[in-house]
């Protein structure tokens, strides 16, 4: 899980550094419609709503915008009808790669993702080959730098968290999707800085890759994949080490 999350953080930076902006409030505006499409408008009834307003604001997307895209998933206003789709492969090295789809052109998505893995050295599989891998998480991450890690142990253990893991230089606490938005909302209110909180698929297990050419192939066709308009989130089973992780981000 330490290379998955590692990823999400970088991914994370990395996109604001290359003021990709635009793009992630896209994708999160996608997530609101869907969201509030399925379960409502309300964020206080609808988790997955309320967890993708909360990334909206992370990103300090405009009050407005937020409440233009709950109203065009809840039918309140006109907007194009997105469906969501996963798809399913495998990376340089046999990492298996999960990937989220949200288009409005499922037959523009389903090619722009193969020729994404086979560009860079990997390739789609049939639906359920990897996702099995996977679980549905909240993730929290800390850089060991700007916390205490005797307090977030504590917080997390107060808040019900289900595990902290500890890495070179970053605490992840992982919970349970139900969970997800009270351990968040105890850090916040604690003033506890985190790098990344999101819900993701993580990992059951990982592909521990120490090669740095191997490394920056698959790191590569994550970046290609999250770059894809209509990809809402991408993830595999990598484990890299710290040190070439950060020699490579």
């Amino acid at each position: 899980m330490s290379g998955h999350s590692k990823w999400n953080t970088i991914r994370h930076k990395k996109g604001a550094a290359d003021a990709k902006r635009g793009k992630i409030f896209t994708k999160i505006i996608k997530e609101i419609m869907v969201s509030a499409k399925l379960g409502g408008g309300d964020p206080g009834g609808n988790p997955r709503l309320r967890a993708a307003v909360a990334a909206a604001k992370n990103e300090n997307m405009p009050k407005d915008n937020i409440e233009r895209a709950i109203k065009k998933g809840t039918g309140g206003l006109d907007g194009v009808i997105y469906e969501e789709v996963n798809y399913e492969g495998y990376g340089p090295g046999g990492v298996a790669v999960l990937v989220e789809v949200m288009t409005d052109n499922r037959n523009r998505a389903a090619s722009d993702v193969r020729h994404i893995f086979s560009r860079h050295g990997g390739s789609m599989g049939e639906a359920g080959c990897v996702a099995w891998m996977f679980s549905k998480k909240g993730s929290i991450a800390f850089s060991r730098a700007k916390v205490s890690e005797e307090e977030i142990m504590e917080v997390a253990l107060d808040a019900g968290a289900e595990d902290v893991e500890e890495q070179e230089d970053q605490l992840e606490v992982t919970t349970s999707l139900e969970d997800f938005a009270a351990v968040k909302s105890l850090f916040d209110s604690k003033g506890i800085p985190y790098e990344l909180a999101e819900i993701s698929m993580v990992p059951q297990s990982t592909v521990r890759i120490e090669d740095e050419k191997a490394a920056m192939q698959v790191l590569k066709l994550m970046d290609a994949l999250e770059d894809c308009d209509d990809v809402q989130h991408a993830y595999a089973n990598f484990d890299i080490p710290d040190k070439i992780l950060n020699a490579l981000a």
